[in-house]
C-alpha cells in the first residue's frame, strides 16, 4: 500500500493500493472528492498532484486539457499512484489554475 497525503481537508494520510484509483482510495477513507462518471469524461474529480509519481489511464481532453496535465492536474477516477503522493483536492486554493 502507498500513502496518499491529502493536502487540504486537514491533511489526512490515506492508503491506496497500486491497482486502486485515487478516487476509490479517497472514498474508502471518507475523503470527499466530487465525481460524476468515474470514466474520465466529466472532469469533476480533478485533483492536483503536488509530489510523487502516478499513472493515469485514458481521460477526455475536454475534461483535462494538455496544458493542465503538464501542471500535474489529473482526474482521480483514472489515476493510480506509483509512489507515495501528495494531492490537492480543493482546487479553489490553487492560484495558478488554468
Amino acid at each position: 500500500m502507498l500513502n496518499i497525503k491529502v493536502i487540504d481537508q486537514n491533511g489526512p494520510i490515506i492508503t491506496c493500493g497500486e491497482n486502486e484509483t485515487l478516487l476509490d482510495a479517497a472514498n474508502r477513507h471518507g475523503v470527499k472528492i466530487p465525481y460524476g462518471c468515474k470514466g474520465g469524461g466529466c472532469g469533476m474529480c480533478k485533483v492536483k498532484i503536488e509530489e510523487g509519481e502516478y499513472f493515469s489511464k485514458k481521460m477526455s481532453m475536454a475534461a483535462l486539457p494538455e496544458s493542465e496535465r503538464e501542471l500535474h492536474y489529473t482526474l482521480a477516477c483514472k489515476t493510480y499512484p506509483r509512489s507515495n503522493v501528495s494531492m490537492l483536492t480543493d482546487l479553489s486554493k490553487v492560484t495558478n489554475f488554468q
